[in-house]
Formats: C-alpha cells, structure tokens, sequence
C-alpha cells in the first residue's frame, strides 16, 4: 500500500506574509509601507498596525539598514576563546565592555566563549583581539574571519509552514563584496542616519531626509549606489528571536575538503533555513572549514535543519553542531560611535 499523501499546508495569512515580507526589504521611498501591504493584500493602516503591535510586544526588535562592514572598511572577525569555566562570565563581561563587541555567546564546545567584533579601517583588528584575551583572562583565543562569504541574511519563516529543506538563492554573498570602496562623506552621513532604528509610521524616512538635507529620491538614488557597491544590503525588519518564537539556534560547522569547499557552501547557503554560511580558516584544534548557522521554535527543529543540510549535501562529512547555553550580549553593530575611539584610546591601541 502506498502512505497515505500528507495533508497540504494551510496558506500563509496576509499578517504572516507581512512579516516574512519586511525581513527581505523595505523600499526606499516616500510611502513603503503602503507598497509592501499591497504585495500581501493589506491596506497600509492594516499593515501599519500590525507592525506597531508586533513593535510593542518586542517581537520586532527595529527597523533599519543593514550594511556591509569590510565594504565600509571596516575590519571584522569571529572569534572564539576557551575559558576557564569559572571564569567564563567574568570574562565575557569584560568582552562585553569592547564598544565594537556586536555578538557575545557561550557555547557547548570547549571553544566556549565565541564573540564577533569590528573595528573601523585606521584600527588593528588583531591587537584589539590580543588585548581581549589579555584582559578577558583567555587560555586561548582563535581568530576566525570570513575567507569567503556563502551567505548572509537572517530571515525567519514567521508561517511555520516552509520545509526545513527549502531552498531560495542566497541575496547577499561576498560576490556583492566591493573591499576596494572609497567612503564618501555622504556615505558615513547616510549610515549615520539610517542605522537608528526607524520609525513605523506612513514616512518612516521623513526624518533621515531631513538631516540628509535631501528629497526621498535623491536618498533612493545614493542608497542604489551604495547597493550597487555592496556597502548597503538593504533597509529591513530585525526582530528578537527568543520574543519571535526562535528560542533556539545551532552553528552547524563541517570539516569539507578545501577543493570541495566552493560547491558545498554553495549548496549550504542555498537552504532558506540557513542564516549565515561562511569559509573560515582551520586550526590545529579545529578542522572545521565551513559554517552554517540555523535558528529553530526548538532543538529538534534545529538540529532537524542541519540534519536536512547532512542528508542532502554533506553525508560523510565531520560536523559538529554547536549552540548558545548563553547570550550575553546582542545588538546591532553601530558605525562611527565615539565610544570606541575610547576604548581603545585607554587601551593605547
């Protein structure tokens, strides 16, 4: 007997394509509230609201534009640190204080403490990484940029509904890269202005025009340029994911050959489950070439995601998964703060 066929999935509902939607992009121009309801068959007072309750119940952390940090110049890295367990959130707090510490976890490995950071061009990425670990109190600490960027774009499946399998072309890849970029004062201007977290209003850019000393089409018009040159990714919704449902996330990283390196992390950054997909370099205590990152509503839906990637494109493949235990720090990385000129000025870095 043939299994009986598995009931179809119900329809996504306007208020759940809305969501998904603002995660792709935000169009830059007077009204873009009322184009994007449109596309999910809201009025745009409909859209509006919904976006003002989602805000209000912290699902939807903010509104604002994402960017490229290498194309801006700026030099950044993962990183990942064994602690001494006692000492672990002693020493994450210490990590915490660097102002260009974007993301700070506690991990199941004996690589524990793993923290992204990013310094502006004139700074040294790498003595700022030696003097965390000399002030965190670090056994040891391993750098670990991006060689190649698969992917990058959080965007979850507010529905339910997607296959942990689903695939979808990757938006941004180190193809879209231009590490060659001349910053513009109009550039440090714009993100300035358009990394604050954005009203939700019928013209979220009034303000951002204002200061710009510019219409909404002479700033659609530099946002295509800076598009067109990899610094702006787009303009979207971020939301919290422990307040979205996301409550949990896995890092899955894999031992690939480096002659299989360019083909597999294609595959990987192709599933739509996948958030971020990186080549990073190995190590003499870490063979893991390729990183993938996943977020679930559990466990089992995570590891159901990385489970999806082994089956399909990397059966045989060392692999490990690894997972935060705790977040000790989380937020959008900021541009041009005076904080972290600072910061390393009374570290004489």
């Amino acid at each position: 007997m043939t299994a009986p066929a598995a009931a179809p999935k119900p329809a996504p509902t306007p208020r759940e394509q809305l969501l998904n939607r603002i995660q792709r992009d935000i169009p830059i121009t007077r009204r873009p509230y009322a184009v994007i309801a449109q596309d999910v068959g809201l009025t745009e007072a409909e859209a509006l609201s919904i976006l003002r309750e989602v805000k209000a119940e912290g699902v939807l952390r903010q509104v604002s534009a994402i960017f490229d940090t290498r194309t801006l110049g700026y030099q950044s890295s993962l990183v990942a640190a064994v602690h001494d367990e006692d000492q672990l959130d002693a020493g994450a707090e210490i990590v915490n204080a660097h102002p260009g510490v974007s993301h700070n976890y506690k991990r199941n490995h004996d690589f524990n403490l793993w923290y992204t950071i990013a310094v502006p061009p004139e700074s040294d990425l790498e003595a700022h990484v030696q003097k965390l670990h000399e002030l965190s109190g670090a056994r040891l600490t391993r750098l670990m940029p991006t060689l190649h960027l698969f992917k990058i774009g959080v965007e979850f499946d507010m529905t339910g509904k997607e296959d942990w399998n689903a695939k979808a072309r990757p938006q941004y890849t180190s193809e879209q890269r231009n590490i060659g970029y001349a910053v513009t004062d109009l550039d440090r201007a714009f993100v300035t202005e358009f990394q604050k977290d954005l009203p939700v209003t019928e013209e979220p850019y009034a303000d951002a025009c204002t200061a710009l000393g510019l219409s909404i089409e002479e700033v659609a018009a530099h946002a295509e340029k800076m598009k067109a040159a990899g610094a702006l990714r787009r303009v979207s919704a971020v939301f919290r994911h422990q307040k979205a449902g996301f409550t949990f996330n896995a890092m899955g990283v894999w031992a690939v050959p480096q002659e299989n390196v360019a083909e597999v992390g294609r595959q990987m950054a192709e599933f739509k489950a996948v958030s971020h997909c990186y080549l990073r370099p190995t190590y003499p205590e870490w063979p893991y070439t390729i990183f993938t990152m996943v977020h679930g509503r559990s466990k089992e839906e995570a590891f159901g995601k990385i489970s999806a990637i082994e089956q399909e494109v990397a059966q045989g493949v060392d692999h490990a998964i690894l997972y935060s235990t705790k977040e000790y720090k989380k937020v959008r990385l900021e541009f041009y703060k005076p904080e972290f000129y600072s910061w390393e000025r009374l570290h004489n870095l």
